[in-house]
């Protein structure tokens, strides 16, 4: 370890050696122009600008003219004499006579930054639209980078894993504060609409520590529509065979140069039965949600202010359990299984950032939230509560030291957290608490090389005072190959009914080896993470392909381990005592068959092992070899805005170690394994103008589902009963419809 130190040393020392000239792009309006054109006057040597319109480019004393180009605007040419950073309007050409320009330029929906040092995929609002998502849960379809799968049997939620390990192992935020955690953790992301989304970041690995502690598989942060961007109106209604229907529509409107405000209004329901399976149970819950927020965005980019209002109110509530159960006359009764989850959300964020005018490189940010979370819910007789308000804040200090080459982030936050949870009347209410600071330095010499070193320093009421290092680092060897690596701890504390409520639909018995813990009798998880990446970027066949490799390795250090396989009538919940570890690699290859025809593949290899008091067992319900394909296909924009669009992917799991059911009756024991199968969804979407589309899809082409999705469907109050042993669909083949309209 103290080599590769030493030898980063030399690179940092080596790389300090090249002056840089960083500055930003805006446009009249004071908004940033992402993807502007960035190159010295007569020399091969260029950049472009981010999403936030920040650029930076070698420099040195004998380039004097600098050149900025965007699409739509004339070639500026500027007069450089110090790598000062510059801030530069591009205005449009004056007096053109030409009345329509046509382009045929097309943004990847899915993009992977070959300058940032953290290993990040990025989707964009045309990613999500895609598959038959109206939320984020079910955003990730088309992502090689993702895996989703059914949580159980009953609710229809999805699950997200991300290098093996499930979402609780992710830190998982809104414009950069932490969202879903905690009471929030199975559900949370259902309740974000998908059309509320501008864009998701998926790191993964480590992330900066800059945004907290508990990351230790990955980030996503998704950002939300800015009014100050968005439309006036956005409706998209949506249905589909399985009885879920959803309307969303988004108000926009400007009040002043600086105050922009939206309205975003999304509600869903599923209004009938379905028992595709004929096990006497309902394939997907009955519900409905209501889900408001408005959003205010103050811009004032000549004083360096910029800030966001967000205030939300959600409802949801569902229902499942066996055909036959009606709540009014069967709940908590033998008469029917059933059960009811029903969750109230309240949310208020903020945040605040100032520029400093003429320091554009320096700025400072305060970020506050406050959340409240409630869900009542009950499975059968099981009662399960849970309460959480909570309050965040981070203030963040940006700049440099010296030059933009050297940059740092600084700063503190705080957490609280009230829990009022009830486990079938059992209190295991508590409060959490941390203040924490930290600092993250980084080295860009804006060309081949970045290095970030990060580390803060947290005291918890439960977890103690403890440390948290991360390191990243970015090397451009030759063109289109980005070579990355990273290392970092995380530690969480495990909510462990919150986050394994699917275990509530069965018989299992709930037992935790209390040894004098602070969470729930547990000790926090602790684990370390470390990663390796290389993309390449070549031609084939005169066409752009991409090549990507990524491996992972996450070793626990403790872990709240969740053991189904002592017994099948119990689940066991004890601290780590041996080794837990999950490898994951990832062999992608990107390619574009034609203009407008893309193919993307993957394929995923995951090594996941945890000490059970059974001996070393593979990790449950994760299969160990994974295929994907995603093929998509746009026609070109005719008269107006016409063209169609077809997506079709593919995804092949391989067998699944599943939880121990050997001393169950035969009829209500499952293999040790699942079989391996494949699943399809398409859509097609036709654009009739530039204000009006339609689409029509299709998920589980093949119709594959789950043989014995519930042990013991036929006596849910007897011994045997599970539903939370799933693998694969349950409901089968489903078919969908929506439209999407704008006033622009």
């Amino acid at each position: 370890m103290r080599k590769i130190y030493l030898l980063l040393l030399v690179c940092v020392s080596f790389a300090q050696a090249q002056e840089t000239l960083s500055g930003k792009v805006l446009d009249e309006q004071n908004l940033p122009l992402p993807g502007a054109g960035i190159n010295w006057l007569n020399t091969t040597i260029s950049s472009s600008t981010l999403e936030d319109g920040t650029f930076t480019i070698p420099y040195s004393p004998e380039h004097k003219k600098l050149l900025i180009s965007y699409l739509g605007f004339p070639t500026d040419t500027l007069d450089i004499v110090s790598p000062q950073y510059i801030t530069h309007k591009m205005k449009p050409a004056k007096g053109s006579d030409l009345n329509e320009v046509v382009v045929d330029k097309t943004r990847k929906s899915l993009e992977r930054s070959h300058v940032k040092a953290t290993n990040v995929v990025t989707m964009g609002s045309k990613e999500l639209l895609k598959a038959a998502c109206c939320n984020i849960a079910e955003a990730f379809e088309t992502n090689p980078s993702i895996d989703v799968s059914f949580s159980d049997a009953l609710t229809g939620t999805r699950q997200i894993k991300m290098l093996g390990l499930t979402s609780p192992y992710l830190l998982i935020a809104e414009e950069n504060i932490p969202a879903v955690r905690g009471a929030s953790q199975v559900y949370g992301l259902s309740f974000i609409p998908g059309t509320w989304v501008e864009s998701i970041q998926i790191t993964k690995g480590a992330g900066p520590v800059v945004n907290g502690y508990e990351s230790i598989s990955g980030q996503i942060n998704y950002e939300l529509l800015k009014p100050v961007n968005d439309i006036p109106f956005f409706l998209n209604a949506y249905g589909s065979t399985d009885s879920r229907f959803e309307l969303n529509t988004h108000f926009n409107k400007k009040f002043s140069d600086k105050w922009s405000s939206s309205l975003f209004v999304h509600g869903n329901a599923r209004v009938s039965k379905n028992d595709m399976n004929d096990d006497g149970f309902l394939d997907n819950p009955l519900g409905k949600q209501i889900n408001i927020m408005n959003r205010w965005q103050y811009n004032d980019m000549e004083k360096g202010w910029v800030g966001f209002i967000n205030a939300r109110y959600m409802r949801d509530e569902k229902q499942t359990g066996e055909l036959g159960f009606d709540p009014d006359t069967d709940k908590f009764t033998t008469n029917h299984w059933g059960s009811e989850i029903n969750t109230d959300k309240v949310d208020f964020s903020g945040k605040l950032g100032y520029v400093f005018p003429d320091m554009p490189f320096q700025s400072i940010g305060l970020q506050s939230a406050f959340n409240w979370h409630k869900q009542e819910s009950y499975f059968g007789f099981r009662t399960y509560d849970i309460d959480q308000k909570s309050f965040y804040s981070n203030l963040i200090f940006n700049s440099i030291i010296t030059n933009t080459r050297n940059k740092f982030a600084t700063g503190l936050n705080f957490t609280y957290d009230k829990y009022g949870e009830f486990v079938n009347a059992i209190d295991y209410s508590r409060i959490d608490n941390s203040v924490g600071a930290f600092f993250e330095y980084t080295y860009d010499n804006a060309n081949d090389f970045t290095v970030v070193f990060g580390g803060r320093f947290d005291v918890h009421n439960r977890l103690g005072a403890f440390v948290t290092p991360r390191m990243h680092l970015r090397y451009n060897p030759w063109e289109k190959g980005t070579f990355r690596a990273s290392a970092g701890r995380g530690k969480r504390a495990a909510n462990i009914f919150a986050e394994n409520q699917s275990l509530f639909g069965s018989s299992r018995t709930f037992t935790i080896a209390n040894n004098g813990g602070k969470l729930y009798g547990l000790n926090p998880e602790i684990a370390w993470n470390y990663g390796l990446s290389f993309i390449q970027g070549f031609t084939l066949f005169g066409k752009n392909t991409e090549f990507v490799i990524d491996f992972y390795r996450t070793d626990f250090q403790n872990q709240a381990v969740v053991d189904l396989f002592a017994s099948p009538q119990q689940v066991l919940f004890y601290n780590l005592d041996g080794k837990s570890y999950a490898n994951s690699l990832q062999l992608e290859l990107n390619y574009e068959i034609t203009h407008h025809f893309n193919v993307r593949t993957a394929y995923k290899y995951y090594d996941i092992e945890t000490q059970y008091t059974t001996g070393m067992q593979e990790r449950p319900l994760q299969a160990k070899h994974r295929f994907f394909t995603n093929l998509a296909y746009e026609t070109h924009i005719v008269d107006g805005g016409k063209q169609w669009k077809f997506d079709f992917t593919y995804n092949w799991m391989g067998k699944q170690r599943l939880p121990y059911t050997g001393s169950n009756p035969v009829d209500e024991q499952m293999d040790n394994y699942s079989p391996s199968f494949s699943l399809m969804n398409a859509q097609v979407t036709r654009t009739f103008s530039s204000v009006f589309e339609a689409y029509v899809g299709a998920e589980n082409l093949g119709n594959y589902q789950q043989k014995k999705a519930i042990l013991g469907a036929d006596d849910p109050f007897g011994s045997y009963f599970d539903t939370s042993i799933i693998y694969a669909p349950i409901f089968g083949q489903m078919y969908y419809a929506g439209i999407r309209f704008k006033i622009k």
